[in-house]
């Protein structure tokens, strides 16, 4: 698992208004607030269908660790989730009663939790699984940040007594961008000239939540943080407390290639002092969005991840 040391450094969260306009204009805005402009229609999933299921076809995928995809993968029966091919889907993917203090009306969210992350039958080597959520369908599966679109989600975050007890990272939402990264290159001995060119890499920017258990940090308490991926260095940063309940969670992508991250504790709109912060990612501006997806993490030593509910994943964007 990713594990951070907390440096209690004040974060910058400045603040310079967000700018919401419609046309060409958003091209040019700082920022825009997740959540606002148009709805992307059928992008979403609010599992209220009480016939909700998740298929997984196990064994799951786990390419990255070992070139094995054991197909087909997992997917739901509303075609709105997919296994990951790359990292393979959690052990639990359920719909559940949403918890108290959800959105008004809810009645279904959807559970992720994990035993064993990995390759199939390993043990000891944390590790994360992905599910990849498919609402991009709608949209034919990719949107230009001159549209400057957004995703919004709401995010049960659980008792620290349910939690994996060891610090590390247990949950992430990350979205799957395009970027065009710039290298370089010397050649000939003599004259020592250089090229440079460029090309298009998917890029997975993000929000992770990192537990700190009392067991191994020393402190008296458990607590939780926000670690944001990434900034313009490309360097992960920590960002506020996390406490358990409901939270929204909301990145927005605007025309000049930054990615801002938003969190509001609650279920309630995002506004602009919600924003964490706001990027070029790794340095480089984002030129397309694709979808977003979500990691459950563990150390792999037979201990259940926290179990992570989320509802209503939804994508927004400005009219050109």
């Amino acid at each position: 698992m990713l594990r951070f040391k907390l440096r209690r450094s004040t974060l910058s969260l400045m603040l310079t208004g967000a700018v919401l306009l419609t046309g060409s204009q958003i091209v040019n805005a700082q920022y825009v607030i997740p959540g606002t402009g148009q709805r992307v229609e059928n992008s979403g999933d609010d599992f209220e269908d009480e016939e909700w299921t998740f298929n997984a076809n196990l064994p799951k995928s786990s390419y990255n660790i070992d070139k094995q995809h054991r197909q087909p993968f997992g997917g739901s029966e509303n075609g709105r989730w997919s296994e990951s091919p790359l990292r393979g889907q959690p052990d639990i993917i359920k719909r559940v009663a949403t918890p108290t203090g959800g959105l008004p009306g809810s009645k279904g969210s959807m559970m992720m939790r994990s035993l064993y992350v990995g390759t199939p039958g390993s043990t000891g080597k944390s590790s994360q699984d992905d599910l990849i959520f498919e609402g991009s369908a709608a949209y034919g599966g990719v949107m230009p940040v001159s549209s400057s679109p957004s995703c919004v989600v709401r995010v049960f975050v659980p008792d620290f007594k349910e939690w994996e007890q060891t610090t590390g990272t247990s949950f992430g939402l990350r979205a799957a961008v395009q970027a065009r990264k710039k290298s370089s290159s010397s050649f000939g001995r003599l004259f020592r000239r250089r090229s440079s060119s460029s090309k298009v890499e998917t890029l997975y920017p993000g929000f992770f939540i990192q537990f700190n258990s009392k067991t191994d940090t020393g402190e008296e308490e458990d607590s939780a943080v926000f670690i944001i991926r990434t900034d313009d260095q490309g360097q992960d940063y920590v960002g506020p407390e996390v406490t358990p309940g409901w939270w929204t969670l909301g990145m927005s992508f605007s025309g000049d290639g930054r990615i801002s991250y938003f969190a509001s504790k609650g279920v309630g709109k995002l506004t602009a002092a919600d924003r964490i912060g706001t990027h070029l990612p790794w340095g480089v501006k984002v030129m397309n969005v694709h979808t977003i997806f979500f990691n459950i993490a563990n150390s792999n030593r037979g201990k259940w991840s926290a179990p992570w509910i989320i509802d209503d994943p939804e994508f927004f964007y400005y009219a050109q």
